[in-house]
Order: C-alpha cells, then structure tokens, then sequence
C-alpha cells in the first residue's frame, strides 16, 4: 500500500518545526507502541539532529505488554535515546509522566538546572497518536483540540510547566510518501490515516492475516469460534455473520464486517495486539 497523504498544513508545519528546532533541548516523539517502527517518521531524527530524544509509546494499554518491553530495548540501545511506555488519556499517570520527563530532562541536559532555566521540549509525532491528548493531561486543562480523526492539530501551541518544562506541541506530520508497504497497512490499520484516503476491504485482510497468525487465541475469544476460520476473507466473513452484517438474501457486506473488525482492534476489543516487532523490522531489513 503506497500511501501519499501529506495535506498542505502538513508541509507548513515541517518549515516551521525546522525553524524552531535550534531553540529546542529535547524532542518528544510520540508513537503508537502497538505499532512503534511504523509510527516513527523518518523526518524526526532529521529534524532533530543530535538533540536527546524520548519516545512516548502511546497507548499502551492497547499493546502486547511483552512486545512494547522489547521495543524499549530496542530503542534505548542508541545514544540519547530514552522510550516510556504511557496511556495518554489518562489522567491519573500525567503526574508520574511530568516527574519521569522532567528526570530524563536533567539526565539528557547534565548539570543543568531547570528550575532557573527551564528545558524547552517539542513534542512530534504522526497524525492520531495522542500528542494533543497528551498535551492536554500534562497540562490538566484542555489546549488542544482532540480527536478520533487523525490532522486535528494543525499549529503549534506551546505549555509551561511548574516543573522547568516548556512543552510545544505540533500537527501530526506525515512523510511525503510510506515507501514500505508494511508500514502502510499498519499505519492505515490504527488509523493513522483517514478512512478516505484507504480501501478498508484490502486493510482489514491485511489485519485478518496477521491476526490468524499471530493472536489466533484472542479471535476464539473473542468471537467465540469452536474453531479458526482458515483464511482472512472466511474470517471477515464469520465476523460479518456474528456481527449482523449481511446484505438481502443473507450475503456478508465484507465491507461492513471489514468496518467492524478494523473498529474492535482499534477500540482494544479483541485483546492487547502489536502489529509488529524489533525482529520482522530487522528481518525485513535484510
């Protein structure tokens, strides 16, 4: 899947990153921790430099709790680099968040004193993360319009915080084109991308196979099946029939059912699912 959506405020947004980049200490990049490799914009690490970087895996509360450990190790073997599992919508751990960012801050920056001279961080990520979610419990209020729909931030809007944080959020960038047909699907499977710009017959199949192979417990489960359907268009197919959604004369709308399954993985109804791992990353690279 070559996926080209990169709208106008996007570019706009890109400039004017780079042109506030050398004020910045340290980026936060935002990622989806069920799908971390996919989630990173190559743009980032070019926009950053060698600037300190944590990387926030965003709902991880929908993860496979032993994958998104094995994406930390991964992360942290580069210089700099610290990864923090987090469930940004709740409200409860953006106290704990602010402390942990505010430890990693005076880490990355040595003996630098926050308190009189406050880090000044930039927060990146793709569209649909959970960056203005984020900004949001950092900040306790509301400063950022939140959304299902991924392109709601389209400005940067920055917070200071009591702790010697200066925090500034940004639109959710893309990358001009997903040259890695892989990292499409993931990312249209989580919803990165708007349900306009994608097939959702030729996702939720692509989801249909991973999931018969790789949590083929959770769909017993989850859908009660005496045993698994034998390929991803059969699946689709028992969904759509247990879910209600037939056309005249009986027939599964795989369209629907392919709504349906998209809708339950998102929603964490099927079970805690990572779409990819430190090793198919490495092993495609080969």
């Amino acid at each position: 899947m070559a996926i080209q959506w990169y709208p106008g405020h996007m570019h706009k947004a890109r400039k004017k990153i780079k042109e506030s980049m050398p004020l910045i200490d340290i980026v936060i990049e935002v990622l989806d921790a069920r799908i971390p490799y996919s989630s990173e914009n190559p743009l980032v690490n070019d926009l950053r430099g060698k600037r300190p970087c944590i990387k926030l895996l965003n709902k991880s509360d929908l993860a496979d709790p032993v994958v998104t450990k094995a994406w930390q190790r991964y992360f942290e073997r580069e210089k700099g680099v610290k990864a923090i599992p987090i469930v940004a919508g709740k409200k409860a751990e953006a106290r704990q968040l602010i402390q942990k960012i505010y430890h990693v801050a005076e880490t990355m920056l040595g003996e630098r004193n926050l308190k009189i001279k406050p880090a000044r961080i930039m927060i990146l990520g793709i569209p649909n993360v959970g960056k203005s979610t984020l900004m949001n419990g950092l900040a306790g209020k509301v400063l950022a319009k939140v959304g299902n729909e991924p392109a709601v931030t389209k400005s940067q809007q920055g917070i200071r915080l009591a702790d010697g944080i200066s925090l500034f959020d940004t639109p959710g960038l893309l990358w001009p084109k997903v040259e890695d047909e892989d990292s499409g699907y993931r990312l249209a499977v989580t919803g990165a991308i708007k349900n306009t710009a994608m097939e959702f017959e030729d996702v939720a199949h692509y989801a249909a196979n991973f999931f018969l192979k790789a949590y083929p417990d959770l769909l017993l489960k989850r859908y009660k099946f005496k045993q698994l359907p034998s390929d991803a268009i059969a699946l689709l197919e028992e969904v759509g029939r247990r879910r209600g959604a037939l056309r005249a004369g009986g027939h599964v709308d795989l369209h629907n059912a392919s709504e349906l399954l998209l809708t339950e993985f998102r929603g964490g109804k099927l079970g805690r699912i990572s779409l990819e791992t430190p090793e198919m990353v490495e092993a495609a690279g080969e």
